[in-house]
């Protein structure tokens, strides 16, 4: 997977389609990233840690979501994304 920025604000700046967007799918997506990536982290380590780990489901699920929609409103904002991020289809 690709390297993130570690700021929040960094990521939207990346992503962002215009000055002052948080809401569109690409930001939201890049932002789920982001946590998935510490959560993932952290499961590394506490293992039994079976919250965090629900949490981690509920991330994953929200972006595979957001990904569809993406997909359904442009295939090639899709495509971008998925490659930006290193994503699996």
């Amino acid at each position: 997977m690709k390297k993130l920025p570690d700021d929040k604000k960094k990521i939207i700046e990346t992503f962002a389609q215009r000055k002052g967007d948080t809401g569109s799918p690409e930001v939201q997506v890049a932002l789920l990233t982001y946590k998935i990536d510490k959560l993932s982290q952290h499961l590394g380590v506490n293992k039994k840690d079976n919250h965090s780990r629900r949490g981690l489901l509920k991330v994953v699920a929200k972006r595979r979501r957001i990904l569809s929609y993406l997909q359904k409103l442009g295939q090639k904002r899709y495509k971008k994304l998925i490659d930006q991020l290193s994503l699996k289809k």
